[in-house]
């Protein structure tokens, strides 16, 4: 845990000097009509109570900056492994759905129960996120079962190809407009810098087809693995 958190430390202590200077990144993709990016992801719905918990700070953003992207309760998730990274057109009727389950199935074969606690948050370039932690290894033990299996499948896979997750952070909010009120803005965020947003035991994880942001509307839940 003290490594993860002084992943986070840095991440927020980086990340805020380059808002702060106003070196932030617009994702201007957000509310583009043409964006054809999907991909295949395994992922962690938080329960109902921590969600509800992560939108009352969202709502204090808002009331500052609206023109922000905040995610809404049905699209907050833990990414555990990106299979496919979203690329233009990718159709999930290319690939054989089952193969996927199969593998993911064996590699869940051996892991134990997972909880997770959202404390604190933490920043990128571009967004601000939940600092998510584990109870066990038994996340990245997953994963690692993940990378091993789908590397000798064959089957069509790019994990680890933009970056090799190591954490259970949730990406909350996303700049998609020059910040109106930075420094109201990063003192809310520093105001929950530490905040407990809940602890959660994770019941299933879900493979699914989806656009880069993980939109309800633009999701399809393939299988659910209990």
């Amino acid at each position: 845990m003290n490594l993860i958190k002084e992943h986070y430390d840095r991440l927020y202590e980086n990340s805020i000097q380059q808002i702060r200077e106003n070196n932030y990144s617009i994702d201007n993709q957000i509310d583009s009509v043409s964006d054809k990016r999907f991909g295949l992801t395994l992922i962690i719905r938080p329960d109902t109570e921590t969600k509800n918990k992560i939108q009352v700070f969202l709502d204090e953003l808002k009331e500052i900056d609206p023109d922000q992207y905040y995610y809404p309760n049905s699209d907050i998730h833990i990414t555990v492994m990106s299979i496919i990274s979203c690329y233009d057109d990718f159709d999930v009727a290319s690939i054989s759905i089952l193969d996927y389950v199969a593998i993911i199935e064996k590699s869940l074969a051996d892991i134990g129960k997972i909880e997770i606690n959202f404390q604190g948050v933490t920043a990128s370039p571009s967004a601000i996120m939940l600092q998510g932690f584990t109870n066990t290894n038994s996340l990245n033990d997953l994963r690692n079962n993940l990378r091993t299996q789908f590397k000798d499948s064959g089957l069509e896979q790019s994990i680890d190809k933009r970056y090799s997750i190591q954490t259970a952070h949730s990406t909350v909010a996303r700049f998609r407009k020059p910040i109106s009120n930075k420094e109201k803005l990063l003192a809310i965020v520093e105001k929950y810098r530490d905040y407990n947003f809940g602890k959660f035991k994770v019941d299933g994880y879900y493979l699914v087809y989806n656009d880069w942001y993980q939109r309800e509307k633009r999701v399809k839940e393939l299988h659910k693995f209990i």
